[in-house]
């Protein structure tokens, strides 16, 4: 029995090992150490690589947590002179027999096959054939290399010839076995687990095994003789009969079989007995025991599971008492120091490590933990944290183990010891988040869940490590416009925190995986059914920062009929503030690049441009971005205005007085990555009301947030720029005084910061 005192330091920082950002990097980059070979079309290692055994188990470990090994990756350790494998542990793999047989020709140590579906009888026989060092040999479920054949093993006289082989289990529900023809040779097996198996009635016939330390037969229908065999097993220290199903756990006599066992078996440390009646109905009683070296001597002692009186003065190390008949967990004088149950906290984490490997009793587990922690202020995170990853991770494919694991999360990283979470563990958190949401994309329970968890973390800064695959799985969650449920809403919520403070190459993947072309099919949706949401306001929103300095993203915004929704939102919703201020932030963006700012030249386009200018509509955010656009279409010059209405010369004047009305101490809502676009209009001397809206622009915002954008100003030359243009320029005075305003600020900023140093505010030439 593992001990499940296993604690988290929550806030570990500590780098990852050398080693481990090596292995990381090489399964990244598989073709860092491997080609294709041009024959076989299969991967082989490069001439120069050679292998140790450390690294090519840690290479497969890594390897397989995202994605499962084939025969390609088993190819590369055909090679025994430069690769060596001790272990072979495979989970949820394609792999097949040929390829299984690459990895077994290195007679390996120890062999461990969960869920791997594609091997086949084929695999017994080369297990088999590399026997000779084999001392552990594990079946998991979906793993159907033994066959249902039981009179082809007892006519040969062994399942399994393994000489050396110390420990067996097999997990494969339903499996038909004869136990007397399991291993040819018996005499060193000391661990032995056959939980599920259908039929061991014969078990009890097995005389080869006196030297079994354990013994597992979860789930396992009982029997008489199964029981008097089992007592006769005098060297076990630990027995396991419990049962996942109720019906399956009743005994006859129950208080008698586990005296039985107990008194006959002298060295058990650990026994469960969980989902049976073998702990009695619960009926306190003071019983008498037999003391001393002659056993003359009587003590009354208390013990509320009447089988085991016996141990009240040398308690067991570990007792399996979760789903007991009559809740025997919930007893107080029990002889055991671990018990697994569901009375407490401590119980509850003692059994999800103890029952890791068995889906259904760990649903259980791990449903009870989450209510602990939804209803409970002190329980201990650092101690649930790595039960629910570890269940997490090693069942993946289970939906419930991943709902009830992920809701646990969800009170975990909201509570109390969030700020104490290190990075590390924020990491792995996010990881086991996402695996479950993509293997349960379907459920909207899942997705629900991991949306929430997801929005406790600092977006998007705790999640880039993962930003491409939140970004799918996101997209994936807001695809279908019929659903308006809450996965949906927190799904797009998400989605416009990614797109903002995160740089091009992620914006433009963000365009690349359908961004624009998903938000404006939930724009569309909301105007056919005429409703303005929060959604339909969030779609808005997430496209203005998808396009904020990604010409590419603005690009598919037009090629998608994205300003035909813009004239139909403006339509239908005339007076909704936020709406009407995301989607000018968008076209301001769009009207930034060059090259697409001609298919903005247009009679209706400017006309509403033009009519916003007066807009008061979220302070001046409307106004303010209405002139920018026009600003930014005015500085290509009068040839370049091709519209005659509205004529050129009186949007100008109305941009002018538009920009006079506005409080230049206004707090504002937006948020600027770079000053590029807006420095680039300083160089509009035949339209100087575009450099006029440029500087009142940079005033604003270095006079409001200085801390915030006096050191962008100043890092993209913007202090040089204003001093040619006031030093060199002949401006209106009001241009002069607003762009005197921004290089005060910055020197003031500048000078608070470090006194020894200022921005300069000369610059050569213009």
């Amino acid at each position: 029995m593992s001990s499940n005192r296993q604690v988290f330091s929550l806030y570990d920082s500590s780098p990852d090992s050398l080693f481990d950002i090596c292995v990381d990097f090489i399964v990244n980059n598989i073709n860092t150490i491997t080609t294709v070979d041009p024959t076989s079309r299969l991967r082989i290692l490069k001439d120069d690589v050679i292998l140790p055994a450390e690294i090519c188990e840690k290479f497969l470990n890594t390897y397989q947590r995202n994605t499962p090994i084939n025969d390609n990756i088993a190819n590369l350790f055909r090679d025994k002179l430069r690769t060596r494998l001790q272990s072979v542990r495979l989970r949820d793999s394609r792999i097949t027999d040929q390829g299984f047989k690459l990895l077994m020709a290195h007679k390996p140590h120890r062999v461990e096959l969960v869920q791997c579906e594609y091997l086949t009888h084929a695999s017994l026989d080369t297990i088999n054939s590399n026997n000779q060092n084999l001392i552990s040999l594990k079946f998991g479920a979906v793993t159907h290399v033994i066959s249902q054949d039981d009179i082809l093993y007892k006519k040969r006289g062994y399942v399994f010839d393994a000489p050396n082989l110390r420990h067996l289990t097999i997990h494969c529900r339903g499996l038909i076995l004869c136990p007397l023809v399991l291993v040819k040779n018996w005499s060193l097996l000391t661990h032995l687990d056959l939980s599920e198996c259908a039929a061991l009635s014969s078990i009890w016939a097995l005389d080869r095994v006196k030297n079994l330390r354990s013994l597992v037969l979860h789930g396992v229908h009982w029997s008489k003789d199964m029981i008097e065999w089992i007592t006769g097993l005098h060297c076990l220290r630990h027995l396991d009969l419990s049962q996942s199903n109720d019906r399956q756990g009743k005994y006859f006599n129950p208080n008698e079989v586990l005296s039985e066992i107990v008194l006959n078996l002298t060295e058990l440390e650990s026994l469960d007995i969980s989902g049976t009646n073998l702990a009695g109905s619960g009926a306190a009683a003071v019983s008498t025991v037999q003391e001393g070296t002659s056993g003359n001597v009587e003590t009354q002692v208390c013990c509320d599971i009447p089988g085991l009186v016996t141990r009240v003065n040398r308690p067991l190390e570990f007792l399996g008492l979760y789903g007991t008949h009559h809740g025997a967990c919930k007893r107080h004088d029990i002889p055991a120091k671990m018990i697994s149950g569901d009375a407490n906290e401590e119980q509850i984490l003692t059994a999800a490590v103890a029952y890791m490997e068995r889906p259904a009793v760990l649903t259980r587990v791990l449903n009870d933990l989450y209510y602990l922690f939804r209803y409970e202020d002190n329980a201990y995170v650092g101690r649930a944290l790595p039960v629910v990853l570890d269940a997490m991770d090693r069942h993946v494919s289970e939906k419930h183990i991943q709902i009830s694991g992920s809701a646990t999360l969800f009170y975990i990283v909201k509570g109390k010891e969030r700020d104490r979470i290190g990075i590390k563990l924020k990491r792995r958190i996010i990881t086991a988040l996402l695996d479950g949401m993509e293997a349960h994309f379907g459920d909207d329970t899942m997705m629900r869940n991991g949306c929430l968890t997801l929005c406790q973390f600092k977006i998007p800064t705790d999640v880039l490590f993962e930003y491409e695959r939140v970004v799918q799985i996101l997209l994936n969650g807001v695809t279908d416009v019929t659903q308006e449920g809450f996965v949906q809403r927190i799904a797009i919520y998400l989605l416009n925190s990614l797109a903002c403070q995160v740089d091009g190459k992620q914006k433009r993947f963000l365009g690349n995986h359908g961004a624009i072309g998903k938000m404006l099919n939930l724009i569309s949706d909301r105007l056919e059914r005429r409703v303005c949401d929060d959604v339909l306001e969030v779609a808005w929103s997430t496209m203005w920062n998808v396009t904020d300095e990604t010409p590419q993203n603005c690009q598919r915004f037009l090629e998608n009929r994205g300003m035909e929704y813009f004239l139909a939102c403006l339509k239908s919703f005339p007076d909704k503030e936020e709406l009407l201020r995301n989607m000018m932030g968008l076209l301001g963006n769009v009207a930034e690049v060059a090259e697409l700012r001609p298919q903005l030249m247009n009679k209706l386009f400017l006309s509403v441009f033009y009519e916003l200018l007066d807009s008061s509509s979220d302070g001046i955010e409307v106004s303010y971005n209405a002139a920018g656009v026009l600003a930014h279409m005015a500085s290509d010059g009068p040839e370049a205005w091709t519209v005659d209405e509205p004529p050129r010369d009186l949007v100008l004047q109305r941009v002018a007085a538009a920009i006079e009305r506005w409080d230049l101490h206004a707090e504002r809502n937006i948020n600027y990555r770079s000053f590029e676009p807006i420095l680039s209009l300083l160089h509009a001397r035949h339209t100087p009301q575009c450099q006029h809206w440029a500087v009142w622009a940079l005033a604003n915002l270095t006079t409001v947030y200085p801390d915030k954008y006096c050191t962008l100003v100043e890092a993209e030359g913007g202090v040089r720029l204003l001093s040619t243009l006031v030093n060199y320029q002949r401006p209106n005075e009001m241009i002069r005084k607003l762009a005197c305003i921004v290089i005060h600020n910055c020197m003031k900023y500048a000078s608070a910061v470090d006194p020894d140093s200022s921005p300069e505010p000369n610059s050569p030439g213009y």
